[in-house]
């Protein structure tokens, strides 16, 4: 809560006092009045020293040096509301919320309806996960202005009185008409309580009172698809299309369903709408590509219409992780030449991308292309000098290439950043062994290889 600051002149000094501290000392007593007013009335000169020696300390931070202070004042007189409002708000700035609450319940006996104490005893015992409490505050402060009685739904919710809530949510509804926020918390309740049929109704119900709304066809899309009710998912998007036939939200939902029924024709064509739309967010397109994905990967005849989806996509998008999700699934069907070339593809978009780098090594090692792969290995030791792979994959290259000399320089350097890793050690041992080897100088090359199996030896124990 935001605190006014207030710049006090007391006895010659300038002291920075919070605004509502101020305003329990300034204010005149009203009857009518929900504010504390509490005058500091006839009391010593010791004590306006302590209690504005606290403000101080306060508008500084230092909130154990105010509640010392505090604590004196209470010493001299325990009837002042403000002394132990005060203390409270130190301790729940210091996060110390359990030793607050005493204080603003003394606060409150003495002021009961003052909004202001009761307000932040509210935030304090939601920061101490005292539901329980909360709630009996939360039911004082609706007497004092019923705009509270939305946090007391939600703060139901939190507690777990579900039926409270509903209850409380379709008052306010009735009396103020239905509010997204309200509608948010009723679904909410229907989720945690798993309460299908009545989330069910109560979204057919929105869709009935308002049908050119999408979201609510889609939330009806949602909660069917979660419980297997595939088919009425299926005529609830039908229904959207019918009401707003433009929608391409629709089709984020139909795609599947179309690839679930095997009529891969109509979800190009809805997946070919998503990924024309600018409504909808680049994660949900990628989304729907991973399900194609996943259905070519079972369906290979489909592999030429994935491309050209795919090619849409990036187009669109311009998004570099597009290539790694190609890139990976040519790595999983064994396909490596594509592979690479998505890979490649993506780090011309983002040549900083770990994953896409190592990636692509190992495809240019594997399909033998060691010049290329020597050369991004020495670029991605540049971006991550301290990642041993790239060391390690310099160095394979590097001996592919019967550069030995330069291979052991940088393998036994990037040795140096590996940390607990006992497989990777080994393939290092392995690789500065090849390099030896190629040296003739076969005593070195035996020794790393003899490190290399110990260490292998060793870590399988």
């Amino acid at each position: 809560m935001l605190k006014q600051i207030v710049i006090l002149a007391f006895f010659g000094q300038l002291y920075l006092v919070p605004g509502n501290a101020y305003a329990l000392i300034q204010q005149p007593e009203d009857e009518n009045s929900a504010t504390v007013n509490s005058d500091l009335g006839e009391v010593n000169d010791d004590f306006q020293e302590y209690f504005f020696e606290a403000l101080k300390q306060r508008g500084i931070e230092n909130y154990g040096k105010s509640n010392e202070a505090l604590q004196k004042c209470l010493a001299i007189d325990d009837s002042k509301a403000v002394i132990y409002y005060e203390i409270a708000k130190n301790y729940y700035s210091l996060e110390e919320f359990e030793q607050a609450q005493p204080y603003f319940q003394k606060a409150i006996d003495l002021k009961p309806k003052d909004e202001h104490i009761l307000r932040d005893y509210y935030e304090n015992e939601i920061a101490s996960v005292d539901y329980e409490n909360a709630i009996k505050i939360l039911q004082e402060l609706i007497k004092i202005d019923a705009k509270y009685r939305e946090d007391l739904a939600d703060l139901y919710i939190l507690s777990d009185r579900y039926d409270n809530a509903l209850s409380l949510i379709d008052s306010l509804d009735n009396q103020f008409g239905k509010n997204e926020y309200r509608t948010r918390l009723r679904r909410q309740i229907y989720a945690r309580t798993n309460n299908t049929d009545a989330q069910i109704a109560s979204l057919e119900k929105a869709i009935e009172e308002y049908p050119k709304e999408e979201q609510n066809y889609l939330n009806l899309i949602y909660v069917f698809s979660d419980q297997g009710m595939e088919e009425e998912a299926f005529q609830t998007a039908q229904e959207l299309l019918k009401v707003s036939p433009g929608s391409s939200l629709a089709h984020l939902a139909l795609y599947k369903f179309y690839l679930n029924k095997d009529q891969p024709e109509e979800a190009m064509q809805s997946m070919q709408l998503v990924f024309k739309s600018e409504e909808i967010d680049a994660a949900s397109k990628y989304k729907v590509l991973n399900d194609f994905l996943l259905f070519v990967n079972q369906n290979p005849e489909w592999e030429s219409e994935l491309m050209e989806v795919s090619q849409m996509l990036s187009n669109l998008e311009n998004e570099p992780s597009l290539y790694r999700k190609l890139g990976e699934y040519y790595l999983r069907t064994d396909n490596k030449a594509d592979a690479l070339r998505y890979f490649e593809m993506g780090l011309k978009e983002d040549p900083a991308n770990f994953e896409m780098i190592k990636n692509t090594l190992i495809l240019r090692i594997d399909l033998e292309h060691f010049e290329s792969a020597s050369k991004l290995a020495s670029e991605a030791r540049d971006i991550f000098p301290a990642q041993p792979i790239f060391y390690l994959l310099n160095g394979v290259a590097l001996n592919k290439l019967k550069n030995y000399s330069e291979a052991v320089e940088i393998l036994t350097f990037g040795l140096d950043f590996l940390i607990e890793n006992p497989r990777m050690e080994a393939d290092f041992y392995q690789q500065i062994s090849v390099s030896y080897a190629g040296m003739e100088d076969k005593e070195r090359a035996n020794e790393y290889n003899a490190k290399a199996i110990k260490i292998l030896k060793e870590a399988s124990k």
